[in-house]
């Protein structure tokens, strides 16, 4: 049986947290956590992002968290125990990002939702 983007996006709900953009606002004030935007660069650059987020294309996940892959390995995914904190535009990039995360054992990974929510909440911003 083939799998719809809604089966994949229910799959990566169930796996992955969501957290309220406040809540995530305080934890990034505190300096806590990996804070990772999972969209292209365009729709960053169209947008802005969080104050000092890491930058990973959700298609690269794959590669950039895995230590064997020389050259793109990101020592930001050297602890798979580290609170990782991911957004995107609306939410769902960064879900099946998580999950993504979640199958290569990554343990502490929470999706924050989409940057909008970040940006009326009050969040810090970046271009």
């Amino acid at each position: 049986m083939s799998m719809t983007a809604k089966d994949y996006m229910e799959a990566a709900n169930a796996v992955v947290p969501k957290m309220d953009a406040k809540d995530a606002i305080a934890i990034h004030a505190q300096g806590d956590g990996i804070f990772i935007d999972v969209r292209d660069s365009a729709a960053i650059a169209d947008s802005g992002t969080i104050a000092g987020v890491n930058r990973v294309p959700r298609g690269m996940f794959e590669f950039m968290a895995d230590p064997a892959i020389e050259g793109l390995f990101n020592p930001i995914f050297e602890d798979k125990d580290a609170a990782i904190y991911l957004v995107c535009g609306a939410g769902g990039q960064a879900a099946l990002a998580g999950k993504t995360l979640k199958d290569m054992g990554f343990t502490n990974v929470t999706n924050i939702g989409g940057f909008p929510a970040w940006k009326d909440a009050g969040g810090p911003t970046e271009a």
